[in-house]
């Protein structure tokens, strides 16, 4: 088959099975835009985004539509491109985020079109509105919300089949089109993440070396912001630190923002909660180390002791499966998708999303008493290997979905 491959960050959540295809036979090439820096291991195209000034042209609450709609259409004119070329894809699969599928059925009528439909926007429950603390319930929001919701549907309303990795975020698309989803995890490299006793990390800057058997606390996102409940676990230390005097805490992420909105005051989200507790904390034992090479990540989810992963009801990270994987014990918040993978007692534990204290609490118990947890940290390995393996359970999965098609 041809298949083309569509994301703006290419090669995005399909890094594994386009070069998988690829080895089997298939001519695969992936589109995505000329700014796009990151490398992979297939063909590739090129579009030209040209809607960076439509915030100028368009009325303000329909300006993420006006985005989409712009993008989709500069993949479409590369599209065409391409089929002048001679390019006649079998299969069209592209992210439904920012709409670069939106008119690629206009292009080629006759190819299967797939869109990965990780999550879809509600100006009702979901994660809108769910932290009252930082999200405000506004007219003009509900519209913005409906607004960015509407390219997605108009790029479902064509689409002959979807993707989403997770049951709960499946659920997120409209009724109508349940009968097209497919659930199909990525995948996270079980052969390659799991537990080594003998993994250390270092910090060099503080001549600290952490090993297997200390007391070490971790907390993994993109940006350390309150969509993944970096405000929660902050706030939850000066407690966790004066019971547990040989505690390290080490926050692996940027000072970025990746979701919602900006901190107040043009600062980032991290200084502004770390300003709350600040002189609660003890700054040798408290670490905040950045953007981390993935061997030093997988060597800290290897030695820690508790790991905390919180979200609001949205996308789940592919960190929290990785530090399962490794062997870790996940404390995670109860809320969708994460109780759908981590069963409180049985592989994981798991907190409400804003109980501080019992954030607090159950750390403590578990630097306290890891033995008690022991049995959990194997049986979040054996779920990430049966369920969530890349190689013997989402790779063939995904292949033999798209092959049958």
């Amino acid at each position: 088959m041809k298949i083309l491959f569509v994301h703006q960050n290419f090669p995005g959540q399909f890094l594994h099975v386009a070069p998988a295809l690829a080895r089997r036979g298939h001519d695969v090439l992936g589109l995505t835009v000329n700014t796009n820096p990151r490398k992979f291991d297939v063909n590739s195209a090129r579009y030209q985004y040209t809607g960076k000034d439509i915030t100028s042209q368009t009325f303000g609450l329909a300006v993420r539509f006006a985005e989409s709609s712009r993008r989709g259409a500069d993949v479409a004119v590369a599209a065409a491109q391409l089929k002048k070329s001679g390019f006649e894809p079998d299969i069209v699969f592209g992210h439904i985020g920012w709409g670069e599928g939106l008119f690629l059925k206009e292009v080629w009528p006759k190819a299967k079109k797939i869109v990965y439909a990780e999550f879809f926007y509600s100006p009702y429950g979901r994660d809108t509105h769910f932290d009252q603390e930082f999200q405000k319930d506004t007219l003009n929001g509900a519209i913005w919300i409906k607004a960015r919701a509407a390219g997605m549907a108009l790029d479902l309303s064509d689409a002959d089949y979807a993707v989403a990795p997770t049951h709960w975020q499946a659920s997120t698309i409209p009724g109508q089109y349940q009968s097209r989803m497919r659930v199909i995890h990525e995948g996270v490299r079980t052969d390659l993440i799991k537990p080594n006793d003998q993994a250390s990390f270092e910090l060099p800057e503080k001549n600290l070396t952490l090993k297997s058997g200390d007391e070490v606390f971790t907390f993994v996102s993109r940006n350390l912001e309150p969509y993944r409940g970096y405000h929660i676990v902050l706030r939850s230390l000066p407690k966790v630190l004066r019971e547990r005097k040989n505690a390290h805490f080490v926050f692996i992420g940027g000072d970025g923002l990746s979701y919602g909105t900006p901190a107040p005051g043009g600062k980032s989200w991290k200084e502004t909660i770390l300003d709350e507790v600040r002189d609660q904390i003890d700054p040798n034992r408290v670490h905040f180390v950045g953007f981390l090479e993935y061997s030093r990540f997988l060597s800290l989810m290897q030695i820690s002791r508790a790991h905390a992963y919180l979200t609001y009801p949205f996308v789940l990270s592919w960190s929290m499966l990785e530090a399962m994987s490794a062997g870790a014990l996940v404390i995670g918040s109860n809320t969708p998708p994460v109780a759908e993978v981590i069963k409180h007692g049985q592989n994981g534990l798991l907190v409400d999303f804003f109980d501080v204290d019992g954030w607090s609490n159950m750390i403590i118990d578990a630097m306290a008493r890891p033995e008690h947890y022991a049995g959990l940290r194997v049986a979040a390995r054996e779920t990430a290997v049966k369920g969530y393996d890349l190689n013997s359970v989402c790779l063939p999965s995904m292949i033999s979905f798209l092959e049958s098609i």
